[in-house]
């Protein structure tokens, strides 16, 4: 019989995958107006390097394919939001998004292997490098739910803070938490006990301002706005799974 952690795992990845298809509407949008228009490239491509990281990871580390497989589709699916933006991209902004993509999804993830299998011998110490490394990016990644949350006490507007988004931060923070507490997996843990305090700390302001009457909200942008919200909420399911 199979242990408890391999059901919470696959319930994360059924919650990481929905998370990571978040966007798709977003760029719907982008390929039926052929245009990135203000949408910033960042957030996927910062999904796109953790990723891969949290896919090497797992597969290093003993126990823990249930992380390079939800990884693993995070990265197919990124590689693909990416593509899009270097396609639609404005002329001016195309050569600058290159440069990232090169420098964050190939240059880092292939100097942070090599440097980890260069320096250890030890297949553990090499995958605990990796977790490191991973678990360190993805709590900064976290500055985006922190901003989230700023405006929506600045505003006393949860407009650009969507329910569901916050929801399934908090969900998925909590599924895998769970799952690292299980596996004794302290990479892990660390950034979903850090996701799940912040998607509570989401839903609390959701409900203390869901009926709150707005101020100094301006409805320019708005779409744009929730859209890039979305990404940026992506970018941070790599630590949640």
């Amino acid at each position: 019989m199979a242990e408890p952690s391999f059901y919470i795992g696959v319930i994360g990845n059924v919650i990481s995958v929905l998370v990571f298809l978040s966007p798709v509407e977003t760029f719907w949008k982008i390929v039926k107006r052929r245009s990135t228009e203000e949408y910033k490239s960042l957030p996927y491509i910062c999904t796109l390097l953790g990723s891969s990281l949290w896919t090497y990871y797992g597969i290093v580390t003993p126990g823990e394919y249930l992380v390079s497989t939800v990884n693993g589709f995070g990265a197919f699916v990124e590689t693909i939001y990416v593509s899009l933006f270097l396609f639609y991209a404005p002329r001016h902004l195309k050569l600058n998004t290159i440069i990232v993509v090169a420098m964050l999804n190939v240059f880092f993830p292939i100097v942070a292997i090599v440097a980890t299998r260069s320096a250890f011998e030890d297949e553990k110490m090499r995958s605990q490098s990796i977790g490191f490394i991973s678990a360190g990016l993805n709590i900064i990644m976290y500055g985006s739910p922190l901003s989230a949350m700023k405006t929506v006490v600045t505003t006393k507007s949860v407009k650009y803070m969507p329910f569901w988004l916050s929801f399934f931060l908090f969900l998925n923070g909590a599924i895998w938490a769970v799952y690292a507490s299980l596996q004794h997996d302290v990479f892990l843990l660390v950034p979903n006990g850090v996701g799940f305090v912040f998607g509570t700390m989401q839903l609390i302001l959701y409900g203390i301002y869901r009926n709150a009457k707005p101020v100094g909200l301006s409805n320019g942008g708005s779409e744009i706005a929730q859209d890039e919200e979305e990404g940026l909420t992506s970018s941070v399911v790599p630590l949640l799974s």
